[in-house]
């Protein structure tokens, strides 16, 4: 089983939070969608690596999770992305970038020492100021409302540019998670249909079913065995 043992904020304009866990037995482990890419260091086995991971545009079941595993993740921010490997292409899966030693993993090629906990934001900064991470305006102005001078087609191609989706997913997801996060506490149904915006029963039971992979009632009444991903706070979107 995966224990997350501690989460963060991060005033980085280029994260949204900075996690960490670790694993004791195993257990089965349920991966729900995110808009956002994450970059994960993992020590598993003696062996540590950093994997870059996409949008997930769906829930996916990735059986029993590891044991006596440790991992840290730095959550971007939507519309926060490493250009030299488009986001498009990690849809759906991530990639492990190569190990230079046992200290130190290749990107862009140069040899980068593998970040913390406690340094993430300077390892960041670090990528930012080396142009290998960059982050694109026009997709907070556009959740904030904000981007009214720019046509509906411009905006939507910063989205796949930027985030590999449309804003439209970006925030079907973002609702499913907000939705997810509500029942978790113990919040009814039919008041979690009205605080995240569905429309009705079906329609949150269909949005859940995809992106999170349990229902409504297995939710709220915690029925099903399998441990989700990180449900960190989110904003909706709507």
């Amino acid at each position: 089983m995966i224990f997350f043992d501690e989460e963060r904020p991060s005033d980085s304009p280029f994260v949204d939070r900075i996690w960490r866990s670790h694993s004791e037995g195993t257990a089965p482990f349920l991966s729900i969608a995110t808009s956002r890419c994450e970059l994960v260091v993992t020590r598993l086995h003696g062996k540590v690596t950093m994997t870059v991971r996409g949008p997930e545009t769906r829930a996916t079941s990735v059986g029993d999770s590891p044991s006596e595993g440790e991992w840290f993740g730095i959550l971007l921010k939507l519309g926060t992305f490493l250009p030299h490997l488009p986001t498009r292409s990690l849809l759906d899966t991530g990639v492990t970038l190569p190990e230079a030693t046992n200290k130190t993993f290749w990107l862009s090629g140069s040899a980068w020492q593998f970040p913390t906990f406690d340094n993430a934001e300077l390892f960041v900064n670090q990528l930012a100021r080396a142009g290998l991470l960059v982050r694109d305006p026009v997709i907070e102005a556009a959740l904030q409302g904000q981007s009214k001078d720019l046509t509906p087609r411009s905006v939507q191609y910063h989205f796949l540019q930027a985030t590999g989706i449309t804003q439209n997913m970006a925030r079907q997801i973002e609702r499913a998670r907000y939705a997810t996060l509500l029942l978790q506490q113990g919040v009814s149904i039919t008041d979690t249909i009205l605080k995240a915006g569905y429309y009705d029963q079906p329609h949150l039971t269909r949005s859940l079913t995809r992106f999170i992979g349990q229902t409504p009632a297995e939710l709220l009444h915690h029925s099903r065995p399998e441990q989700l991903s990180l449900l960190y706070k989110t904003d909706p979107y709507t």
